[in-house]
């Protein structure tokens, strides 16, 4: 480590005890006055420090703390204690005021500080011999989350000569084993050789324990990589912080644990980690740091469009997977996907869904994958899979027996709980296997009863799927025949664009000379909003996204009521082709995509451009429809050079096709 100074000499516990102690007063005493003010004298409370703060006012203690965490922690956690009488019998108005705690436990922060460094923020993967025994952070997926249990800490045992009353500490290494000292700690050691100990009853001492497994991220992989995995022990207040799916950081020591002892087995040393201090970073990515400067940037943009609101849109969209030529449609329909609508709860406590399903159909080489992988770039939280590689158990949870007792795995969905999940390949999977996500993408939830563990799991996420068509694409057949998926899977999906490779030289010439040019590095993009391109980068569109999430909750209007309305009827009266998409469900994914155009476009209200807008997307979805005359290819969808004007003889006709307004 460049950032670390050389070894300091060695300083008593004493010492350290006190240099901390001082520390605390200094820089956390607020923290200390909370906790003393708090009645619950039993409950766990932690003290958040940052090592870089640490290393500031110390840097031998610092050094020491990251040299030996397992000794000086447990003597950080005496000087908290020490610092709460110190508080207490202070003379700054707080004497007398709440009481000491025994349960307080300092936890080491070590974001921003010299630790960050591959040596000591190694990949699971690279864990090695040379780890163990030092303060060390790594990150990881939390795919297992196992039952909270009680284990013993310490317990106190009494020399039958001496009568000396002593501690003594079960080591995890060896499954929580008592290994007593061979002759009595007093200092009267001599005269007690060879002695020994009784137990005293009533002086065990428990904590909460909790074991997780964390799995490496597959972005940090190198290609060809298997993700590798490592148990985290949680123990006090640590316990049931993190659940399944949650990015986590994990700061703690590295050490090692008996492996069962089985006939025939190999017994070798697993490592663990025994977590001092675990963060949540899936929460941090959710509440994206927007500052002022970037909310004034849009509503800057914004009003730069304010007369062209439309054409704001398209120069949004263009930001989305920019190394695909053209596909509006897509591009619109993976913005509205993440984007999403608005989460209804009515009177009787029934949830109705706010995330949207994406399903791509269409020939080879039109760029699914594509949009796949570019989507889970701008998810903070996702998971990608395919088809063939994907089970029932891989896709929900599955159950493992884990030290004689049966634990649930998260699968993809689950672990995509509050984000996206890929699937590429959809027509790979098998029925059986497709039949699970039924649950997962209109309730979402995942109702398990496996191994005797019936219980439900939270699987709000959006699923983004990619198929192939079944042979040749019949336009006279319906969706379901053409791919093979079942009318109830279909009816999930908000959204479903077909995209056939039609072989139109006029396409083909547009886009060979768009890729032709990007290649011989000329500027000759023929998107029209050039300029804006730099400014809806990948950092800056998945910002907006989240902002507008967290902004927006988009009330309907009259107007746009009555127009989704026209519409679902209509659809209603004359579906014979896709009878499978045209159900209620129809109407809930219309609400949805015109609440997420609204948040798209800056706004909290649905307008009536907003309904027409998803109509348009949902007509995409047809094969024949029932206000277009001819439903364009997907795949060839440009971005028009005046989209407000376009809009304007395009709503016209689709509101006189609905009756909504006279001729």
């Amino acid at each position: 480590m460049k950032a670390v100074a050389p070894s300091p000499p060695e300083t008593s516990p004493t010492d350290v005890v006190q240099a901390f102690a001082r520390f605390l007063l200094s820089h956390h005493s607020p923290c200390l006055r909370s906790i003393l003010l708090s009645d619950d004298l039993t409950l766990h409370y932690s003290i958040p420090i940052d090592f870089a703060e640490l290393l500031e006012f110390d840097p031998s203690l610092a050094y020491q703390l990251f040299s030996q965490p397992a000794d000086l922690l447990p003597l950080f956690d005496q000087a908290a204690r020490i610092s709460q009488t110190v508080v207490l019998d202070g003379s700054d108005g707080f004497e007398g005021r709440g009481s000491t705690k025994e349960f307080v436990h300092v936890r080491i922060n070590v974001t921003g500080s010299p630790l960050e460094c591959p040596e000591t923020f190694p990949n699971i993967g690279r864990l090695r011999v040379k780890h163990r025994g030092i303060l060390l952070t790594v990150k990881g997926t939390v795919i297992r989350s196992g039952a909270v249990k009680m284990i013993e800490g310490e317990r106190v045992y009494e020399c039958r000569k001496c009568r000396h009353r002593f501690k003594v500490h079960p080591e995890l290494e060896t499954g929580n084993a008592v290994r007593l000292p061979t002759a009595c700690p007093s200092r009267s050691s001599r005269i007690c050789e060879g002695t020994s100990f009784q137990f005293i009853p009533d002086s065990i001492v428990c904590h909460d324990y909790q074991e997780i497994k964390i799995q490496e991220s597959t972005q940090v992989l190198g290609v060809g990589s298997l993700p590798r995995s490592i148990p985290i022990i949680l123990m006090d207040d640590l316990v049931d912080v993190v659940k399944a799916g949650d990015n986590v950081m994990v700061t703690g020591v590295l050490s090692a644990k008996w492996s069962s002892d089985l006939k025939d087995v190999r017994c070798d040393l697993d490592p663990i980690v025994i977590a001092n201090h675990v963060r949540r970073t899936n929460e941090l990515k959710s509440e994206i740091e927007i500052s002022a400067d970037v909310i004034k940037k849009f509503e800057h943009f914004w009003s730069d469009f304010k007369d062209t609101p439309l054409k704001g849109r398209n120069a949004i969209l263009q930001g989305i997977c920019p190394q695909v030529f053209g596909l509006f449609t897509v591009k619109l329909a993976v913005a509205l996907t993440l984007i999403g609508g608005v989460q209804h709860v009515d009177g009787s406590g029934t949830k109705i869904r706010g995330e949207s399903h994406l399903l791509l159909v269409g020939d080879p080489g039109t760029g699914k994958s594509q949009f796949l992988k570019f989507a889970a770039k701008l998810c903070h939280r996702s998971v990608i899979t395919t088809g063939l590689g994907s089970t029932s158990a891989g896709l929900t949870v599955t159950a493992v027996k884990d030290g004689g007792e049966w634990v649930l795995e998260a699968g993809a969905l689950v672990l995509a709980d509050g984000g996206l999940c890929c699937i590429d390949e959809f027509d790979s999977m098998r029925v059986h296997d497709r039949a699970t996500i039924h649950e997962a993408m209109e309730q979402q939830t995942v109702s398990v009863a496996k191994a005797g563990l019936v219980t439900t799991l939270s699987t709000r996420t959006i699923v983004f799927g990619a198929t192939n068509p079944k042979g040749q694409y019949d336009p006279d057949q319906s969706l379901s025949v053409n791919t093979t998926l079942s009318g109830p899977l279909l009816s999930r999906f908000d959204i479903v664009l077909v995209l056939l490779d039609k072989k139109n030289p006029e396409w083909d010439a547009v886009v060979s000379n768009h890729i032709l040019a990007e290649k011989g590095e000329e500027n000759c993009r023929r998107d029209y909003s050039e300029d804006l391109g730099s400014v809806w980068s990948l950092p800056m569109l998945r910002r907006y996204i989240h902002y507008v999430k967290q902004r927006f909750k988009p009330v309907l209007t009259k107007d746009s009521e009555r127009i989704i309305s026209s519409y679902y009827q209509l659809q209603r009266r004359s579906a014979t082709h896709n009878a499978a998409r045209t159900t209620v469900r129809m109407l809930e994914s219309l609400i949805r995509l015109a609440q997420a155009h609204a948040r798209l476009m800056f706004r909290n209200v649905v307008t009536q451009l907003d309904a027409i807008a998803a109509i348009l997307c949902i007509e995409s979805s047809m094969t024949t429809s029932a206000i277009v005359d001819s439903v364009g290819n997907a795949l060839h969808s440009n971005f028009t050079e005046f989209p407000d004007q376009e809009y304007a003889k395009q709503g016209k006709i689709i509101l006189e096709k609905l009756g909504a307004i006279s001729d």
